[in-house]
């Protein structure tokens, strides 16, 4: 499809899109019969004389003209506030509340809540019509793009929930509930208060200003059990970068108290005579560090393995445990990134907020993510490489890490169209995972 074409599309399945969004949820179902009513008769009454379906158009169209009025007239004292969490997980359904005040001196009843749901952040390498139609199975009819465009287009899917008689002065609570297809940020707009019209035809909607963001996590998936191979290393900085849990080490001097520090280590004889908490400080520098390496860098559009990756990344920093040992997520951006967590550094769901943000980079070589793993392999026990290709640079890549003693566990992730077989290589523990089949691929490793 060529540019021209596609960016037509686009426009079109957007106009669509915003058509069905700020026109049809207007109309109830009773008022979405009348509205075909209205059309039916319209084309089958053309001549007066031979047919009687104009009555029927001009009673529609009455019915609807006057719930029309209705809807532009309606007025409404009413204040709506989201409570939403601090992020959730695509492909998983979130229910969240909204409380809605009535702040007028009227009994308000028949109110329902619409959320303007929200605007989607893409992503480096979205998919377009045509890769929509490649993962839905249909070929250039176009109908799986436009659903991708009012789904994923500006603005999502709006939804609606009811709510109970309001009191003068009363607030009640009303449960919504969304299902993120996709990781990034959330944007959400406007709670919008409706109300039916009496002859339950139309909506009218009153906009209420309530922008918030929430960020969705990759979705995960049940990994199995890892028993990673690899020994304590030496780190330099002990303590500084991992707190002590069960293990002893070299007493080095003493220190103030910071937040976070066990009372087993206060030194009670110094508190006595400075006047303020002083803990014992020790050297311990042998631990676990397994380090889990994404592969970031695309030569052709294959978004779909480039999420099923981020999706195993998190899966893997979920699986890893971190009480006892340090995990690295390191990939490569704008910048090469090297983030830790385990042993109280920082708590894992901070590493998922960072996969839920990576980006394809298309702009540095392959060469400077071996270069970051290299750097630290001395420190490291382990290595969990999900790269997106299976070619000389990455296999010379996974030979290097093994052959300095690092033991790697290599997922390499292709599309779903992709049948090639990796090479042909005495490499150990490399297995290929095909997107759309991550799980049957995990359930053999």
């Amino acid at each position: 499809m060529s540019n021209y074409r596609r960016q037509t599309m686009r426009r079109i399945y957007r106009l669509l899109g915003e058509i069905e969004y700020r026109v049809f949820r207007r109309f109830t179902p009773a008022g979405k019969l009348v509205l075909a009513a209205i059309v039916i008769s319209a084309v089958v009454g053309v001549d007066t004389k031979q047919s009687m379906a104009y009555q029927v158009f001009t009673f529609a169209t009455c019915l609807l003209a006057v719930s029309l009025v209705w809807t532009l007239l309606f007025k409404t004292r009413v204040t709506a506030a989201r409570m939403l969490p601090r992020f959730c997980t695509a492909g998983t359904t979130l229910q969240y509340r909204v409380k809605v005040e009535n702040q007028s001196r009227d009994l308000q009843r028949d109110l329902e809540i619409i959320e303007d749901l929200f605007e989607i952040q893409f992503l480096p390498g979205d998919a377009d019509p045509e890769t929509v139609n490649k993962d839905t199975g249909s070929r250039n009819t176009g109908t799986a793009g436009r659903r991708f465009f009012s789904r994923y287009g500006r603005r999502g899917r709006f939804t609606l929930s009811s709510v109970p008689r309001l009191e003068p002065g009363s607030s009640v609570e009303v449960r919504l509930e969304i299902t993120p297809r996709r990781r990034g940020r959330l944007y959400f707009r406007t709670l919008q208060v409706a109300c039916p019209d009496p002859l339950g035809l139309l909506r009218a909607i009153v906009p209420l200003p309530a922008e918030q963001s929430l960020l969705v996590l990759p979705r995960r998936y049940q990994v199995p059990n890892l028993n990673l191979a690899g020994t304590r290393k030496y780190q330099s900085g002990g303590v500084a970068l991992a707190s002590s849990i069960g293990d002893s080490g070299e007493f080095i001097g003493l220190r103030e108290y910071r937040p976070g520090d066990t009372l087993r280590r206060i030194h009670w004889k110094s508190w006595a005579k400075v006047g303020k908490p002083i803990v014992k400080e020790y050297q311990d520098e042998f631990f676990v560090r397994h380090a889990l390496v994404l592969d970031t860098f695309l030569s052709a559009d294959t978004s779909r393995a480039f999420e099923e990756a981020v999706s195993l990344a998190a899966s893997f920093a979920c699986a890893v445990d971190t009480q006892e040992s340090l995990l690295d997520l390191m990939f490569v951006g704008l910048h090469s990134y090297c983030f830790t967590s385990g042993r109280g550094v920082d708590h894992i769901d901070r590493m998922l907020e960072i996969l839920a943000s990576v980006r394809t980079c298309r702009v540095k070589p392959f060469s400077e993510l071996p270069a970051m793993v290299l750097e630290k392999s001395p420190a490291l026990s382990s290595c969990i490489c999900i790269l997106l290709a299976w070619d000389a640079q990455r296999k010379a890549f996974v030979e290097r890490l093994q052959s300095i003693g690092v033991p790697v566990m290599a997922l390499v992730v292709t599309g779903e169209d992709e049948t090639a077989p990796l090479f042909e290589t005495t490499v150990k523990d490399v297995y290929r995972l095909q997107a759309g089949h991550i799980l049957e691929g995990l359930g053999q490793i």
